[in-house]
């Protein structure tokens, strides 16, 4: 077999993806490589919810607390907002009965009323 190249001491068959063969120093092969792996990591801006998840996922919190952020967070603004909701609601609804009330009063007013808070506005004005 005197046809055959040498092979190199340190060097191996490799059976390349299209079925050659050839001679190959293990330590020039990509997957031979023993340095320091170099990950490019892409930070974007998460939506609120996201970031809890981002955050337990990144500390080793664990999967509990990624299911509660991902479950607890939109419900807990879905309970801020029916609340909000309702209190604009009821503010609303206080001022239109506000204003019926004082609607209704000022025309039921007798002119002995209309004199009386004259009387009392004269003697506020008097006093201040």
């Amino acid at each position: 077999m005197n046809h055959l190249p040498e092979l190199p001491a340190h060097a191996s068959v490799i059976r390349l993806p299209d079925g050659t063969h050839v001679y190959a120093d293990p330590s020039t092969l990509p997957a031979a490589y023993a340095g320091p792996q170099v990950v490019h990591q892409h930070i974007h801006q998460a939506p609120p919810d996201r970031t809890v998840q981002r955050i337990a996922l990144g500390s080793g919190i664990g999967a509990g607390a990624v299911a509660a952020g991902v479950y607890f967070g939109p419900l807990l603004i879905a309970a801020l907002t029916a609340i909000a909701a309702n209190l604009a609601f009821l503010a609303f609804l206080a001022l239109v009965l506000a204003w019926g009330v004082h609607t209704v009063v000022k025309s039921i007013g007798s002119p002995s009323g209309a004199a009386a808070v004259k009387n009392v506005r004269k003697a506020r004005r008097r006093r201040g």
